[in-house]
């Protein structure tokens, strides 16, 4: 067989028409969200108030297997897909490992991230409700960037609640999201009601995405013509970003490869999500048996040291109630962390396979120890890669090492999401040694969980 490219590319024509639900070969159909007022399980009528109904109706498929995606989307899709998979010869040899390593690069285009395969399908629905605009929340700022870049070309208003910490940390970020016209407002503001009232319990707040979506969720829902849109967790999301998966999946097949281990981060899910729904898919049918390791941040280790229970999405509790893996929504991330994986929850998706053992395992790794492979990967491979891909690529690094030892000739993928060139406060702080790890106690971690609601013959 031929030297497989560095690269492995697919045409335009073979960019996926239909995007995954991994919801239809579930063993166990993750539980329903519920109506905070009711605790019943939501319907449609309960969410479209929030979301787009189109959007909506993908939040609660849990039956059609592919949903096709509107030929106005994949025409936009056009402009940046499809992505190319990398196989990162550098990194082998420098590592000394008989590992064959693969990585999908989400990161070529101007919003740097895999977040404009969602937002670009959100805000077509947006417009095609004859709506004026939406609301949403951002913590690195990828997501707030992709979705004005997306509002601008549907000629929606796009209004932004940006982690107070990123928002700043990223000034420049802050530059591009009002380049594509969007409003950026850092996160608690004073411009909601539950912003004000964060902001007086915890004065100085330093924000979070919970808090974020808080106020984007109210503002929402008291503007008329607007609706809230988010790039994770959310079950349409991971629909969204299943085109990731399908393209390194038709790739792989190109070249004869298979993945046996699956690797992403995983803050919200959209990362771990995208790369993984068609893998997961032939292993929940038998098809094959990928190992799949979910990778977070130490200082917010929602899997590894988190509760699977019901828990609002939010931190102001304005939102439906999801079974997730959750630090508790009151939940208040170290600032110090320097990636965007902030979230107190996890996709109820992902939480549901890790709950019965699809989902392999989850890690959780120190940022310090995070940089150190973003700068070898940035050396090696000639990317400088986002903070929250660098965790996927830790691990990537740890796997590779231990194929090494043992001389098992493992295919490794990982998903590289992100360009890391808003970050460089972060790489900064890591060069000149003054970045420092920070990993919550467990009486940390109760503060959280005593935030989560107690939910009489549900939850005891």
């Amino acid at each position: 067989m031929a030297k497989i490219p560095y690269k492995i590319y697919l045409s335009e024509d073979e960019i996926p028409k239909q995007w995954y639900n991994v919801r239809a070969d579930m063993k166990t159909q993750h539980r329903p969200m519920l109506n905070p007022a009711t605790h019943k399980p939501v319907q449609l009528a309960d969410l479209e108030p929030v979301f787009c109904t189109e959007l909506a109706k993908q939040e609660l498929n849990e039956t059609d297997r592919y949903i096709d995606i509107p030929e106005e989307v994949r025409e936009h899709y056009r402009m940046f897909r499809p992505s190319p998979l990398m196989r990162a010869y550098y990194l082998e040899k420098a590592l000394d490992t008989p590992a064959k390593i693969y990585y999908k690069y989400e990161g070529g285009n101007t919003s740097g991230s895999h977040k404009l395969n969602s937002s670009i399908a959100q805000a077509y629905y947006a417009k095609a409700q004859g709506l004026k605009g939406v609301t949403t929340e951002t913590g690195a700022g990828q997501w707030g960037t992709a979705l004005a870049m997306a509002c601008q070309y549907f000629d929606l208003d796009c209004k932004v609640y940006m982690v107070k910490c990123s928002y700043e940390q990223k000034p420049y970020r802050k530059e591009v999201i009002h380049t594509y016209g969007a409003d950026i407002i850092p996160s608690p503001s004073m411009t909601t009601k539950v912003g004000r009232e964060i902001n007086e319990r915890f004065p100085g707040s330093t924000g979070s995405l919970g808090t974020a979506i808080s106020e984007a969720v109210e503002y929402a829902t008291t503007h008329e013509g607007y609706r809230y849109v988010l790039g994770s967790v959310l079950n349409q999301v991971l629909l969204h970003q299943s085109v990731i998966g399908l393209e390194a999946k038709a790739a792989m097949e190109k070249i004869d490869a298979y993945p046996d281990i699956v690797i992403g981060c995983a803050g919200g899910g959209s990362n771990l999500g995208g790369i993984m729904s068609p893998f997961m898919g032939d292993k929940l049918t038998g098809k094959a048996d990928p190992y799949f390791i979910a990778v977070e941040p130490a200082s917010c280790p929602t899997l590894t040291r988190g509760k699977f229970a019901y828990d609002f999405c939010d931190t102001g509790m304005v939102t439906p109630l999801a079974k997730m893996y959750t630090l508790g929504c009151g939940f208040i991330p170290s600032a110090n962390h320097a990636g965007g994986l902030r979230y107190h929850g996890m996709s109820p998706i992902l939480s549901q396979l890790y709950h019965d053992g699809y989902l392999n395992e989850a890690r959780a790794v120190e940022q310090t120890a995070v940089f150190e492979a973003a700068e070898m990967f940035a050396k090696i491979e000639g990317i400088l890669p986002a903070p929250e891909s660098s965790h996927a690529i830790r691990v990537a690094i740890d796997e590779a090492l231990k194929c090494k030892e043992t001389g098992e000739e493992k295919t490794i993928l990982f998903n590289l999401t992100g360009t890391g060139y808003f970050d460089l406060a972060a790489y900064k702080a890591y060069n000149e040694k003054t970045m420092s790890d920070y990993i919550p106690t467990d009486a940390d971690l109760e503060k959280g969980f005593a935030t989560i609601p107690h939910i009489e013959g549900i939850q005891d």
